[in-house]
């Protein structure tokens, strides 16, 4: 049964903190003993949020009316976070509540539940939060892009880093079976050589000339060399991304990856993503519980999925 306690419980189990009014999640790196560098976690750090200055409405405002008392609207005496105000503001502008009659912002998160149980989530469009995303493979970040709507996404391209910045990642199901987790090590440690053979072989090519790999430049003879030496690459390497959404596909994003159904790599992710973002603004994902799994996970639920 989940409590407010339990999400900020569990924010804090899982090393989060806030600095300036950006909550982070951070991973830790892991290495084998050769070396090779890998992470079991994803790494969760908020660098973008909404900004909001109403005061530039009284222009707009005082346009109506005196006996309406829309200017009141500025006066609200409750401090929304910004991405609520933002998102009542617009909410608010449809049907011109600025008066005294108005939702106050001590009521917004009945507000925004009145809004979410009728489906009406378009207001929430309005917010959106960036995220730097670490510690999660190509296989979990091939299942976040799919999510196009309301969102974008800058990911690492294997073509243009080097293997110096080759990391790996370790799914959940490996790390208490010794067996698994020894396979484990010992793959990404091949990988890693291999791949390092490779760029090796295929940079000795360049330079002797082969036309299939030489170039102009001196980064467009780089990305001949790791683009194919990439191939290489298992589904566990690391794919960091900048992922920006807004509240309204960040929502849908938690309902379907934090699922109890979700794939568990992807569920890690959103379960740490929806910590964040409640931590963030309590209002506008106030309505979600966090549940413990039987085998320990968690799972994020909300009565108004789709909203």
């Amino acid at each position: 049964m989940e409590t407010t306690g339990l999400t900020e419980e569990l924010f804090e189990e899982l090393g989060g903190r806030v600095e300036e009014g950006f909550p982070a999640i951070h991973s830790p790196v892991y290495r084998t003993a050769a070396g090779t560098p890998y992470l079991r976690d994803p790494g969760v750090v908020m660098i973008s949020r909404p900004r909001v200055g109403l005061e530039g409405l009284v222009g707009f405002l005082e346009g109506f009316d005196p006996e309406l008392r829309f200017t009141e609207y500025l006066g609200d005496p409750v401090r929304l976070p910004d991405s609520s105000q933002l998102c009542k503001t617009a909410g608010q502008t449809c049907y011109m509540s600025f008066g005294p009659r108005r939702t106050k912002n001590a009521a917004a998160a009945e507000y925004f539940e009145r809004l979410t149980s009728a489906g009406h989530g378009s207001v929430l469009e309005h917010a959106s939060f960036g995220f730097l995303l670490y510690g999660v493979s190509r296989s979990v970040t091939h299942e976040l892009v799919r999510h196009r709507a309301g969102t974008a996404f800058s990911q690492v391209s294997q073509r243009y880093v080097s293997g110096s910045v080759l990391r790996f990642v370790e799914r959940p199901e490996y790390r208490e079976d010794e067996e698994l987790h020894r396979l484990f090590e010992e793959r990404i440690d091949r990988a890693r050589a291999e791949y390092e053979e490779l760029a090796d072989r295929l940079l000795r090519r360049q330079e002797a000339g082969d036309e299939r790999l030489v170039a102009d430049r001196a980064t467009d003879a780089r990305k001949r060399v790791q683009q194919t030496a990439r191939s290489l690459l298992p589904n566990e390497t690391e794919a960091p991304m900048v992922f920006t959404a807004n509240v309204r596909a960040l929502r849908h994003i938690v309902e379907m990856r934090a699922d109890a159904h979700a794939e568990t790599e992807i569920r890690n992710l959103a379960v740490r993503l929806f910590l964040c973002l409640r931590r963030a603004d309590p209002i506008l994902f106030g309505d979600y519980r966090i549940v413990r799994l039987p085998d320990g996970t968690f799972t994020v639920t909300t009565e108004h999925r789709k909203a």
